[in-house]
């Protein structure tokens, strides 16, 4: 089998497992220190992904934020942010969202082949659109990936891409903040779609660290035998 970068999923979610309300103002689920927090582990990432849907609706920059951060990766010979990847099915993306024009990093898309040229069209050079074939499966993105050079890879989102990985059994950590209060609102969008996960009570996920975070708490689970303990 073809290798994959080792791979952390990122994720913040209020008490009942939504990851944002219904309304059209981002919900917020962190804090300042988480999100330093966050910084940190971006900053020792090759890659960071989330889904389209994120890139539509949050319109990210997924940047390394502290500047002494990105003086270590170029001390280390990196660029001073990691690759930026996103996922989509049909394709719509604007170029002039702020994850195509922020930081110098290298922009990758996976696309199915149906969608990939005219979305070639409408990105130009503002990103490099890779076939993903048919259907774009995770799998297949994180092999193309590993052989691009990247071996740590971080995903933030959203709750598609999180089941993916998960159903899959591509992740090998899981970093789950915990905001404390409750959406209560089924429109909204929770942490995971139903799906056949492989952590069920007779293989449950194994916690390695609690930690609280001002009024956040950070859950950190081992995911794979890979998991790497930098603690």
């Amino acid at each position: 089998m073809a290798e994959r970068p080792y791979t952390l999923l990122s994720c913040g979610m209020s008490l009942d497992g939504y990851l944002d309300s219904a309304a059209d103002e981002r919900l917020i689920l962190s804090n300042d220190a988480d999100l330093d927090r966050v910084d940190a582990v971006r900053a020792e990432c090759d890659a960071i992904l989330v889904g389209a849907a994120t890139v539509r609706n949050d319109n990210p920059r997924l940047l390394v934020r502290k500047q002494e951060r990105r003086d270590e990766r170029v001390a280390r010979g990196l660029a001073p942010t990691p690759v930026k990847v996103t996922v989509t099915c049909r394709g719509r993306l604007d170029p002039r969202g702020r994850f195509f024009t922020t930081g110098d990093a290298e922009k990758l898309v996976y696309s199915p082949t149906g969608a990939a040229g005219d979305l070639r069209s409408r990105l130009g050079s503002a990103a490099t659109v890779v076939d993903g074939g048919p259907r774009v499966t995770m799998r297949r993105m994180s092999e193309d990936l590993h052989d691009r050079g990247v071996r740590r890879l971080m995903v933030e989102g959203g709750g598609t891409m999180h089941t993916q990985f998960l159903t899959e059994d591509l992740a090998d950590e899981l970093h789950l903040v915990v905001a404390p209060f409750f959406v209560g609102d089924s429109r909204a969008r929770r942490f995971v779609d139903d799906g056949p996960f492989p952590f069920q009570p007779d293989r449950p996920a194994r916690l390695v660290d609690v930690r609280r975070i001002g009024e956040v708490v950070l859950l950190r689970y081992a995911l794979s035998p890979r998991f790497e303990d930098a603690s």
